[in-house]
């Protein structure tokens, strides 16, 4: 009896705790190329956490995709919307946005050109291979 006991909590400990692991997804959304990406991204994160609040959320960006983290930044094809009340709105939702600083070495641009909403990665790429990997991120590239 004090088996069928013992297994019976480990049972229900195991159900509790993959019940708490599924109730948080977690996904890094890949940006390269912020005149192609920036406006539909955003969207696409923002509709993903409408639906799914409790989602945690990571941007990486790395190459031109570090553009629309910049200071003044605005799309192209509609220069009504600007990035930086739309990443801001999004890091209130608990939204990481991540630069990576071999882009910033590459193209000779300094930290403070961006808002202040961006953090830094040493590597974009070695990032987002991080998060899918090791911390299990679902990857989406809008």
């Amino acid at each position: 009896m004090n088996r069928l006991f013992k297994f019976l909590a480990l049972l229900t400990a195991g159900v509790a705790l993959s019940g708490t692991a599924l109730a948080e997804d977690h996904v890094v959304y890949h940006i390269d190329n912020a005149e192609m990406q920036a406006t539909k991204g955003l969207r696409n994160v923002r509709n993903h956490l409408d639906v799914t609040p409790d989602t945690k959320i990571t941007v990486v960006t790395h190459a031109e995709g570090i553009d629309f983290l910049m200071e003044g930044a605005k799309d192209k094809k509609n220069p009504n919307i600007d990035y930086a009340s739309l990443v801001s709105a999004l890091k209130a939702r608990g939204v990481r946005f991540e630069v990576c600083e071999i882009t910033l070495r590459n193209r000779n641009i300094k930290k403070d050109q961006f808002i202040m909403d961006a953090e830094f990665t040493p590597s974009g790429v070695a990032r987002i291979a991080q998060l899918q990997q090791r911390e299990k991120y679902a990857y989406i590239k809008p």
